[in-house]
């Protein structure tokens, strides 16, 4: 069978564009990357609410074979993520491989031509020998059925649609949800609205961030001299995998290291909130890691401010100029802005319909079996497929460690591939089984099982109760497997 294309890749974020560099280094130059956007970044082309910024210091936060020496600050703005994105597709010549404004739809597998054919929403079809998709974790927004939501007067808008035009000033604001991107906005409204009124379901972990500008002298250091940031990059990398590894994953182990990184956060909290009732209704009641912790320096103090009210008693309805809360007191608003986060597990693994060997639905044997990928990358009968956003393939607290790491996995599995002159690669059932349950023992020991999570709602954890989402290992374990795994895992021909 002729194929249209080598290669389709779906989404033209950090994932997409790191798997097209890698396929660029094997050889293969018959791809295209198909994008829902108008244009490429994924995460950082979707988000530009005010306040965006990456929540990882911007020298582990981008690949490790790309230095930007450029970044403004330790943690870039959002702009700077995306023209960060925009130079690397040109650098290595992607963005004419990309096609803009093209929402897939469907994916079925031909066993008998072993290829890919990919549906989507305009009608068109093409065929490929590999299918990867790189939609990223957080790639479709959640908008939670309040009760009269469609009858709401004023302005609404999504962190995850925002409109530049929308200016703030002299509005009474209501913003929904207290996760990582709150975190960030919230400041900005509070120094804008007359009022703003914050609904907060569950409390976050903050700790202090430090932020600072990157002097231009350092920069020209970095240009000249790529070591000096990537000695930077190193312990930055260092200090959070001792968080993420110590402190999360082997919680039953280093209980303590949990327990003081919840302390730095109370010190901050207890610093910047003297009033004791607001402390406590800003307090986590679980366990620091059970949800993503973030970094900020003005979150807390902006409760302090006289114009800024936050409740905790839950939305009862909207009505055409206010928010009705869940004890009956009524509070005007013009402006309602949901930071409700992304609708992870219902609609994002998989983001589309993907039909494998046999017919076998992957949304469908996720949810009826249990989420599982080997490896966080391939999964069996689902041949020629590369499933970037997969369960236990998020590693470290840098998406760029789970990418990397799969550019290596990538490297490996063609190049065998190529050696044995066949077309067609699946990871067998045995070795599928036996990563799941290596992950599933190795999760035993963090804050997610051993830990007090109850309250967390975390969107770490699954409809099945299962923290699938994070690969229970170190940064340097996780690459390490990633370029080394048996073969013999696989079936090629």
């Amino acid at each position: 069978m002729v194929v249209d294309h080598e290669v389709v890749i779906v989404g033209a974020g950090f994932g997409g564009i790191g798997a097209a560099i890698e396929f660029r280094r094997l050889g293969i130059e018959d791809f295209v990357i198909l994008e829902r956007e108008d244009d490429l970044g994924g995460t950082w082309h979707v988000n530009h609410y005010p306040g965006l910024a990456v929540d990882i210091a911007s020298a582990t936060y981008s690949y490790s074979f790309e230095p930007n020496p450029r970044w403004s600050r330790l943690f870039a703005p959002g702009p700077e993520l995306k023209r960060y994105a925009a130079d690397v597709a040109e650098k290595y010549d992607l963005k004419r491989r990309m096609e803009f404004g093209t929402v897939v739809e469907r994916a079925v597998w031909d066993d008998e031509a072993a290829a890919w054919t990919v549906s989507t929403a305009d009608g068109a079809q093409r065929t490929c020998r590999y299918l990867v998709t790189a939609t990223g974790f957080l790639s479709q927004p959640h908008t939670p059925d309040f009760d009269g939501l469609d009858t709401f007067a004023g302005t609404i808008a999504h962190t995850a649609d925002w409109d530049d035009d929308l200016d703030l000033s002299g509005r009474r604001v209501a913003i929904i949800g207290t996760g990582a991107t709150a975190v960030q906005l919230i400041p900005e409204a509070a120094r804008k609205a007359v009022h703003l009124t914050v609904f907060q379901r569950t409390p976050i972990w903050v700790v202090p961030k430090v932020d600072f500008p990157i002097p231009r002298g350092v920069q020209s250091l970095f240009a000249r001299f790529p070591l000096t940031q990537r000695a930077v990059r190193l312990v930055n990398t260092s200090m959070l995998e001792l968080l993420m590894v110590v402190g999360v994953l082997h919680f039953r182990q280093a209980r303590l290291g949990n327990r003081v990184a919840a302390l730095l956060a109370k010190a901050h909290l207890r610093a910047q909130v003297p009033d004791a009732g607001l402390r406590r209704a800003l307090t986590p009641d679980y366990d620091f890691g059970c949800k993503r912790p973030t970094f900020s320096n003005t979150y807390f103090r902006s409760f302090t401010r006289p114009n800024v009210t936050l409740e905790t008693g839950g939305i009862g309805h909207l009505e055409p100029d206010a928010i009705i809360t869940g004890d009956g007191r009524r509070i005007e608003i013009d402006t309602l802005v949901l930071a409700t986060g992304f609708d992870l597990w219902d609609t994002n693994f998989p983001a589309f319909e993907i039909i494998g060997r046999d017919g076998v639905d992957l949304g469908r044997w996720w949810r009826d079996t249990r989420f599982q990928a080997y490896q966080g990358i391939t999964m069996p009968r689902f041949p020629n497929l590369l499933s970037l956003n997969s369960p236990y393939s998020y590693s470290g607290l840098s998406y760029f460690t789970t990418i990397e790491g799969q550019m290596r996995h990538m490297a490996r599995l063609f190049g065998e591939l190529r050696r044995r002159g066949a077309q067609t690669f699946e990871v067998t059932e045995a070795a599928n089984a036996e990563f799941l349950d290596e992950v599933t023992d190795h999760l035993q020991s963090s804050v997610f099982y051993r830990g007090d999570c109850a309250s967390a709602r975390s969107y770490y954890f699954n409809h099945q109760g299962e923290a699938a989402l994070l690969r229970p290992n170190s940064t340097l374990t996780t690459l390490r497997q990633m370029e080394r795994f048996p073969l013999e895992d696989y079936s090629f021909r």
